[in-house]
């Protein structure tokens, strides 16, 4: 999982081969914060989340992979493949990787976000349709461990679009170059956090709309639900362990990958929500050794088929634009229910309140359409370990 695809991987690379299955976002679109003038007056195209297969092979030589990509958002309903060859290397504390990448893109892919439809057609920007056509990639990737934990990574790369693309009036240049930096912390435990067999994690809940902030909800000062509306959530989520007792701290990490169900109370037609995100849990509390109390919270990202009414109602206020992914938000407070019920066999079974929350960090993010509110649902759930 990666803070832009989720997926499974089937094989070892250390072994020769690889395959992936996964969905991934593509962050192909328009700004919707400050549109620029070539822009002006068309309908805004919107990042969509791809499925996706590759297959890789690698060895003292590099790595190869080949993709195969297609829009299941019904954004652009297109459809990319992908060859590409990468070279890690490690120098001291320098870790580098060059690669290169070839990718053939059909017409409902590069129509989508590069065409101009009649209806958006001017003088200075008559209408245009975009065929298929192969993109070229280079990119240098690297990271430098400046301590045990502290890791400065960076990247550069340079992308020269196909002619169809590049002849585009609402595009400036054939040539796109892009620079990323930035510093990253590993949590890595120092010991095996898990056995080999990792525990599977499961749990289901349902919660109902709630126009309280989410602050508000998890400091108790309100709590109230179906105020506005009486639309609603349910969800099944399954997760794995990662980390158990962070350097010996009562702290435990997990990622979880779910499925939810927005129940709009006939506003529009009900519609489904993928969510993906980390969660830490703290259980440190003096009577632990009685009944395991923990203190929940998830962060990650949520893509939804529609948009909430909660969200509709919220952003339309504020004059503000909405986004089918946003960030979740997910703070929870449960017991075991083994402790409980002094049964020994649940006490890795149990039931809490938690809060539903998406929302667009306060319309600082493009990724997430620079959106700025979003929705709550209060629920109540169970969850339990295999």
């Amino acid at each position: 999982m990666h803070s832009y695809a989720a997926g499974a991987k089937f094989g070892e690379l250390s072994s020769g081969r690889r395959f992936d299955l996964f969905l991934r976002y593509r962050f192909e679109g328009y700004p919707s914060d400050r549109v620029p003038e070539s822009l002006a007056g068309m309908r805004p195209r919107e990042s969509g989340i791809d499925a996706g297969f590759s297959a890789q092979a690698g060895g003292g030589w590099g790595i190869a992979y080949a993709e195969l990509l297609h829009d299941i958002s019904e954004i652009s309903r297109g459809s990319e493949l992908r060859f590409g060859y990468k070279y890690p290397f490690r120098r001291g504390r320098l870790w580098l990787q060059p690669q290169a990448m070839l990718g053939f893109r059909d017409a409902n892919l590069n129509n989508y976000y590069y065409g101009v439809r009649p209806g958006e057609a001017t003088p200075l920007r008559p209408a245009y349709s975009a065929g298929s056509g192969a993109m070229t990639q280079l990119g240098l990737y690297g990271a430098y461990r400046l301590t045990e934990r502290w890791r400065l990574i960076g990247g550069v790369t340079w992308v020269r679009w196909p002619d169809v693309v590049a002849l585009s009036p609402v595009v400036e240049s054939r040539v796109q170059r892009g620079v990323t930096l930035g510093l990253m912390y590993d949590i890595s435990p120092d010991h095996q956090a898990w056995p080999e067999h990792r525990p599977l994690i499961a749990r289901a809940y349902y919660g109902a709309s709630s126009d309280c902030n989410v602050t508000h909800i998890m400091r108790l000062v309100c709590t109230s639900t179906h105020t506005r509306d009486q639309t609603s959530i349910a969800a099944l989520e399954v997760g794995r362990p990662f980390i158990e007792r962070l350097n010996r701290w009562p702290l435990d990490f997990a990622g979880f990958v779910g499925l939810a169900r927005h129940k709009e109370a006939g506003f529009q037609p009900d519609f489904y929500q993928i969510n993906a995100y980390i969660k830490a849990y703290y259980y440190g509390f003096p009577w632990d050794s009685h009944v395991r109390t923990r203190v929940g919270l998830g962060i990650g990202l949520a893509y939804a088929r529609g948009i909430p009414l909660m969200e509709v109602r919220d952003l339309a206020d504020r004059g503000r634009p909405t986004s089918r992914l946003l960030n979740t938000f997910d703070p929870t407070v449960d017991v075991s229910v083994g402790d409980l019920l002094g049964a020994r066999s649940l006490r890795d079974t149990y039931v809490g309140l938690g809060v539903a929350h998406r929302s667009g960090i306060f319309g600082s993010s493009r990724l997430l359409g620079n959106v700025s509110g979003g929705s709550n649902y209060i629920y109540g759930y169970l969850e339990t370990t295999f």
